[in-house]
């Protein structure tokens, strides 16, 4: 930069404070300090380094660009007013207020937010999926800019980040750390000890770079040499001040998320030099190819597997089978949790390795790598084994808070697993995808509706979360049949049932065959596969209810709480039928090791037990 491009930075650094003490002063909360510190940075980036037609931000060739430290959203906002998207009255009267679009910390409801931030430790993970899809998939040459703050490299999933992103070579992303010593509650972990920072940074394949964050010459300088990187991300370590430029608060400990009051804060504005009117033009994106390298495919013809009814077949094989037919559409992306020979997700490896991604160990990485894949609009599946995915839950929750558009299969679920035991086992994963906001909740009892299912998951916006077995189980239904979302499948229904069994994968089997014993004692059931759990088909269970009397065996490998059992309580709370009369069985006790079908016996949801439960509700 000249020095003329320099001055208008300083300027610009400056309106960017005051509008940051602005607002949050206006909203009584928000985080200032922490905008404060990182002011100078922005600043030159946002000048002379971010490649961005803010009219066009769905324009593939844009840079990103990523507050990970979310609670900076002041000085994200004060940046939208100065290129002119965000106005003045917006930004000073509407920031953490109820219904506006500039909240506490960003979503994607603004459209220049790639993500939603805010829980620390997300934003840099995201973006090694975008430079993925960028470097691998787009083919395009945007630079993906990260903002993190000091605090956060506390968090492990900055480290599988930055060890992804150099198993990659992602040259195309840079971290800016804003290393200003001072955390919610006192000194950070390593306050300034910038080299140490660097050391950690090099260990993990990254290309350090050290830099006084309030030396705009120097940032300038910074940010260009990361430009410059091809196959080495870059780590900018900018030792800053926080607060900067309020000298009564500079370095100062107890004011990290607290907005400056009133006098205080007209005292920090006259010193920064008031309110002003600067308006920034960024960088344009660079001339030539403009679109992505693949073109999506949704019409491409897909054909799925098909199987002979009673052939025995694992839930995993038949999705591993389905994704490689999807492999035909150009859009679908795999991950995998290095456990793609078990989850079968290797098929899609063996016929599209251009389009697969091996995340290693790292689920939180694995998760956030699908989230950043489907910021540039393509149809990730995360697939790992089920019980996995709760090392990742937070990145699940906060894909729902950016309405993400991915796929997460988890395999090897229940205790229908066997020898492998409790740890193996996952008795929670119904209860936290279903919580999860805009999830939707899938778990097939045979090949053939797995098959269908993975084909319908690529065509449903939102989280899908589709549940697996370890075990092979018969094929029940026919080639061709349907499993719409939301819906269930009715078996040996007539109108003088007298308990209906309410199962879900592998407890369906247990329940059809309970059916069939139940038959042979002169008690009429239907069973309900509820392979939708999320939305549930609340018309069958009503209706379940309306001919039996309200008798209902649920049963579900699964712990009780927040699974199916719960799924089918919350849709029957409300509804016009008899009193419930329910037996609900489902995993009580800590399992232990053993074959799968004694730890459904010893779990209390073998086809023996619902048989119980069924003549007890029947009077039997």
């Amino acid at each position: 930069m000249n020095d003329d491009q320099l001055d208008l930075c300083r300027r610009l650094a400056g309106q960017l404070r005051v509008d940051s003490i602005r607002c949050s002063t206006s909203a009584g909360s928000g985080h200032p300090t922490s905008s404060l510190s990182a002011a100078d940075l922005m600043a030159v980036l946002l000048a002379g380094h971010l490649r961005y037609d803010w009219d066009q931000p769905d324009l593939p060739v844009n840079d990103h660009l990523i507050f990970s430290k979310g609670h900076a959203s002041p000085l994200l906002y004060s940046m939208y007013r100065a290129v002119g998207v965000v106005d003045e009255d917006e930004l000073i009267n509407t920031y953490r207020r109820l219904g506006a679009r500039l909240a506490g910390h960003p979503t994607p409801v603004l459209p220049w937010v790639d993500v939603a931030t805010g829980s620390l430790g997300q934003g840099l993970p995201d973006a090694v999926g975008i430079a993925l899809a960028g470097r691998y998939l787009d083919r395009l040459p945007y630079h993906v800019w990260v903002l993190c703050g000091d605090s956060e490299t506390a968090e492990g999933s900055i480290w599988e980040a930055l060890d992804k992103a150099s198993y990659y070579k992602l040259g195309n992303l840079t971290a800016i750390v804003d290393i200003n010593r001072l955390g919610q509650r006192g000194p950070t972990e390593l306050e300034w000890d910038v080299e140490r920072y660097a050391a950690r940074a090099e260990a993990f394949g990254a290309r350090p770079i050290v830099v006084d964050g309030h030396d705009l010459g120097a940032i300038d300088a910074a940010l260009s040499q990361a430009r410059s990187a091809t196959d080495v991300p870059t780590v900018i370590l900018a030792k800053t001040i926080k607060a900067k430029g309020v000298p009564e608060l500079e370095d100062k400990n107890g004011w990290h998320g607290k907005a400056l009051p009133p006098e205080m804060a007209e005292r920090a504005i006259a010193a920064l030099g008031g309110p002003t009117s600067v308006r920034v033009t960024t960088p344009a994106p660079p001339p030539g190819r403009a679109v992505p390298a693949i073109t999506p495919d949704p019409g491409a013809a897909v054909v799925l597997p098909s199987y002979e009814l009673g052939e025995m077949v694992a839930t995993r094989v038949a999705f591993g089978a389905a994704i490689a037919a999807l492999a035909a559409r150009t859009e679908i992306v795999v991950l995998d949790g290095e456990v793609g020979n078990s989850t079968h997700a290797e098929e899609f490896a063996k016929v599209c390795p251009e389009r697969y991604f091996e995340m290693f160990i790292a689920e939180q990485q694995l998760v956030a790598s699908a989230v950043g894949v489907a910021v540039r609009g393509y149809i990730p599946f995360a697939s790992t084994f089920a019980v996995f995915f709760s090392r990742a839950y937070d990145f699940i929750r906060m894909a729902g808070i950016s309405q993400a558009n991915i796929r997460l299969v988890g395999s090897h679920a229940g205790v229908e697993i066997g020898e492998d035991g409790p740890s193996q086992m996952a008795l929670e994963d119904l209860a936290a995808l279903r919580d999860v906001y805009g999830s939707i909740v899938l778990y097939p009892a045979d090949a053939t509706c797995t098959a269908r299912l993975t084909l319908t998951m690529a065509d449903t916006d939102g989280i899908v979360y589709l549940r697996t077995t370890r075990g092979a189980y018969p094929v029940i239904y026919p080639d061709g049949e349907t499993f719409p979302v939301g819906g269930s499948k009715l078996h040996h229904a007539g109108p003088e049932d007298q308990v209906a069994l309410v199962g879900a994968g592998v407890t369906l089997h247990e329940c059809l065959a309970a059916a069939d014993e139940l038959a042979g004692l002169g008690i009429k059931v239907r069973v309900i596969d509820a392979y939708s759990i999320k939305p549930i088909d609340r018309a069958a269970l009503v209706e379940a209810c309306k001919v039996t009397g309200s008798r209902l065996v649920v049963v579900e490998d699964h712990y009780p709480e927040g699974g199916l059992g719960s799924a089918v309580l919350e849709a029957l709370a409300n509804a016009s039928v008899p009193a419930l009369r329910i037996a609900h069985l489902a995993v009580r006790g800590l399992p232990t090791s053993g074959k799968p079908a004694e730890l459904l016996d010893a779990a209390g949801i073998s086809s023996r037990h619902i048989v119980a439960a069924a003549r007890g509700l029947a009077g039997q």
